[in-house]
């Protein structure tokens, strides 16, 4: 079983994680899954970078992040979340290193 860190972010984003979790559910991943709180929630309670340092230590230790779109207010300072993840997880070319998990799609 893989644990990985789960964001649903904000806007659509919980409707399209929730999707997803229902796929993978149905799909039978071997996968749990760690929710953290992200975005516009955290920005608004203070936190200008929209990420707490429980949901960065979540990711560093699951190695496996999956999140929906995330809202960065606009004005005021807020930096963008999206860009401090690419920078912190050295995503610079932004790739997305990923892995294939049994049971999986076989390409036609």
């Amino acid at each position: 079983m893989q644990k990985i860190t789960v964001a649903k972010g904000d806007g659509i984003g919980p409707e399209i994680m929730d999707a997803t979790l229902k796929i993978l559910k149905a799909a039978n991943a071997r996968i749990e899954w760690e929710e953290i709180e992200i975005g516009e929630k955290v920005y608004l309670s203070g936190n200008t970078s929209g990420i707490g340092k429980s949901a960065w230590q979540s990711i560093v230790k699951n190695r496996v992040f999956l999140k929906a779109p995330i809202t960065t207010p606009q004005g005021g300072g807020y930096k963008s979340l999206n860009v401090t993840m690419r920078k912190t997880l050295g995503l610079y070319a932004n790739i997305r290193p990923c892995k294939s998990f049994h049971p999986f799609v076989a390409k036609i």
